[in-house]
């Protein structure tokens, strides 16, 4: 079977063109196609089709996604913004709305979870899946992905690549070479000649100095690591990534999926688009921050103990702080309390402060979670005032009430830029 005949068609499988052989392959990756941007188009129907930039504005936004249409004038994500825009300047450039997505990847997850309890999300916007289980149930592995792919579209108005083989390495590549809104199978018996004519770099763990170490070695492809003696691998990279990457080569990868884990922390930052010395500055920042992180904890359930606070200096100089508290919280007012006060401890005077962020740790469930008033709240407290906000956003879109020292602040600059960049 030729490298072509491994690939799916997009729009599906033409009159008598030959399907690959599915059988045995149980693992799936299923990553969203430019997600950030395809969630964004779903509140801009008008900009489909043109390039579109996702990211902070200012001197030191960079990209967090772009529409397919922007990466064919070179754009890419972690990209600063202002060289996108020269390199594309008829690129539209939007603002991120976080929520939205953590929405929409809530909803693709549940698309997920419905097909099989083994689920193991790397991200917002991909995840492995072990179908071993359902294939009775739902079909072969071909079929469930095909069927992911349809209920993502209808359900969340984005679309998704899928990889199908038997390891989850060779999965993550299939999906890859699937991109835009495709499938690709890698039959068991074919791994190697899907293999071996891919470039070194798209090997698991091959980051830029181990290409770089391996192509002064004269590997070039994968096929070229794989004819070479362990031996010789493991004298220029290490014992350990040698045997590594060895077995990669032929397409051994043992790793089972691990189910989804909660996550024990959650968090966001901002970087300035200068440097401010202005504590006002600051503190609207950090209840901007507040405001989004206990949106995020009442979406996902979840409640959290210990508040950090992260400052980092004009000098790249970094401190920390936190406090943990009595009980689990999910509340903005509550949260920025505590990282303003965390703030003030420090004295920092005129200090000129490049980022902020702010974490909430030890997360648990927040159902049924004791709730002490505070002196100064009333039986209807800023819980169920703040809960209320949410079925505002929900209606009318993020953003739609926020708190009155938020409204005319116009922010800039890298929104969380620490987020996986989309594909």
């Amino acid at each position: 079977m030729s490298r072509k005949q491994l690939h799916r068609t997009h729009s599906g499988v033409g009159p008598g063109e030959h399907l690959p052989d599915d059988a045995g392959c149980t693992i799936l990756h299923v990553d969203m196609d430019a997600f950030f941007a395809s969630v964004e188009l779903l509140r801009h129907p008008e900009l489909v089709g043109r390039p579109v930039i996702i990211g902070g504005g200012g001197t030191r936004g960079v990209v967090l996604s772009a529409t397919y249409e922007a990466r064919a004038f070179g754009v890419h994500s972690a990209m600063p913004t202002s060289r996108a825009r020269r390199l594309c300047p008829r690129a539209v450039v939007l603002t991120p709305h976080h929520d939205d997505y953590a929405r929409a990847s809530a909803g693709v997850m549940a698309v997920f979870a419905a097909v099989t309890p083994l689920v193991e999300p790397l991200s917002l916007d991909e995840a492995f899946l072990d179908v071993a289980g359902s294939i009775r149930r739902l079909g072969s592995a071909r079929v469930i992905a095909e069927q992911i792919r349809t209920q993502v579209a209808d359900e969340q108005g984005i679309t998704c690549s899928v990889g199908v083989a038997t390891t989850k390495f060779v999965a993550k590549l299939a999906s890859a070479q699937a991109k835009p809104d495709g499938v690709l199978v890698v039959p068991a018996d074919h791994v190697v000649t899907f293999l071996h004519p891919l470039p070194v770099g798209a090997l698991w763990g091959v980051g830029e100095k181990t290409e770089e170490t391996l192509h002064r070695l004269g590997l070039r492809t994968v096929a070229d690591l794989a004819n070479t003696p362990v031996t010789t691998l493991e004298r220029a990279l290490g014992s350990a990534s040698g045997r590594h990457l060895a077995a990669l080569a032929w397409g051994r990868d043992d790793r089972r999926v691990q189910p989804y884990e909660p996550d024990r922390s959650l968090g966001a930052e901002h970087t300035f688009a200068a440097d401010v010395d202005d504590p006002a500055v600051v503190y609207r920042e950090l209840l901007r921050l507040s405001d989004t992180i206990a949106a995020r904890l009442r979406a996902s359930g979840q409640a959290g103990r210990t508040v950090s606070l992260k400052v980092r200096f004009a000098d790249f100089t970094t401190l920390t702080r936190s406090r943990t508290l009595p009980e689990p919280i999910d509340v903005a007012r509550t949260l920025y309390a505590v990282s303003r006060a965390l703030y003030e401890a420090l004295h920092l005077d005129r200090a000129r402060i490049r980022l902020v962020g702010v974490r909430v740790e030890g997360l648990v469930s927040g159902d049924h979670q004791p709730h002490q008033l505070a002196l100064d709240e009333r039986p209807l407290g800023w819980r169920e005032a703040e809960q209320a906000v949410d079925q505002a956003s929900a209606r009318f879109g993020a953003g739609a009430v926020k708190p009155a020292s938020l409204v005319r602040d116009d922010p800039s600059g890298v929104q969380n830029a620490s987020r996986r960049a989309d594909t």
